[in-house]
């Protein structure tokens, strides 16, 4: 007998101001039968959502195409500002593999989806992580360098080319980074101090690229609406680089300019190896249960 595959799905779409957009959009994945949507959340200062949701590869694709088909419907680009990079409207789509599924099932529904989008909408379509299908775009970062201007300077000048869908991106929908990844961590901390400049610099130290942490993706952003500077990271290997080793770095970091961490927060759900609930409270984390945990939704019923 078979056993059931499960693939999760944590889209990232560059809306995070209108609740009522970012819910409409959840709602289009949940609708389809099969899927559970486990999460999403939005931040105005990034301008732009996470949602979350899993199943079985069919579900978990037709949900990812129903969830972006209706964020093209409601986002428009041109009128989008956010400290965050972005290339798309509906910006990137990982696909996960968990229970009883490979990571050739994950590139699987990743190709497939992206095939299928690009169809649908026009919009020009990058593989990455593991769906790469060239080692120029297997890193996010490098397809997201410069945001959906660099990307298009690129296309114009023959630097780089999508895997599916048009050589030029619509100003309304941008282009969309499609892969399949085994799960990260997307983690922030913010700092008790609206110094944007230190944020950025402590970026700067712990991001694997400038030689610092392994697997840390950082930039350094300020948080307007608060008057915070955040340093907002990607841990793409947890097993090797621990939140609560990021958390200390960030934290010497901070102390030696004589600020304090105000709060850590998660975005979307972690694995239970990563996080509980006294690595929690050290990390000064806002908002955790048990339900950010992937293995509290496991298995499906």
């Amino acid at each position: 007998m078979n056993s059931i595959k499960i693939i999760e799905c944590v889209p990232n779409f560059s809306e995070g101001r209108d609740p009522e957009k970012i819910k409409a959009i959840a709602a289009a994945a949940s609708a389809v039968s099969g899927v559970r949507l486990l999460d999403y959340s939005w931040d105005r200062d990034h301008h732009r959502s996470v949602i979350t949701f899993l199943g079985e590869p069919e579900y978990v694709y037709e949900a990812a195409l129903a969830a972006g088909s209706k964020a093209l419907e409601l986002i428009d680009l041109r009128c989008h500002d956010g400290v965050h990079p972005r290339i798309g409207a509906v910006d990137v789509v990982p696909f996960v593999p968990l229970e009883g599924a490979k990571m050739s099932d994950a590139v699987a529904c990743a190709h497939r989806f992206g095939r299928a989008f690009a169809a649908r909408h026009g919009t020009p379509v990058f593989f990455y992580g593991e769906a790469a299908k060239n080692e120029i775009t297997r890193e996010l970062p490098k397809i997201r360098s410069g945001g959906l201007p660099g990307l298009i300077k690129r296309l114009r000048a023959g630097a780089c080319q999508p895997d599916e869908g048009p050589n030029v991106c619509p100003d309304r929908s941008g282009a969309v980074a499609v892969g399949a990844r085994m799960p990260l961590i997307a983690y922030n901390i913010n700092l008790d101090s609206s110094d944007v400049g230190l944020a950025k610099r402590i970026a700067g130290m712990i991001r694997e690229s400038n030689g610092g942490l392994p697997f840390v993706r950082a930039i350094g952003v300020l948080l307007k609406s608060r008057n915070l500077a955040q340093v907002s990271m990607n841990l793409t290997n947890f097993q090797v680089t621990s939140i609560r080793k990021v958390f200390e770095s960030v934290r010497k970091e901070a102390d030696m300019a004589g600020v304090n961490i105000l709060e850590s927060e998660l975005i979307g759900l972690a694995p239970r190896a990563a996080l509980d609930e006294e690595t929690a409270a050290y990390i000064r984390l806002i908002g955790f249960s048990a339900q950010r945990i992937i293995e509290t939704h496991l298995p499906l019923n």
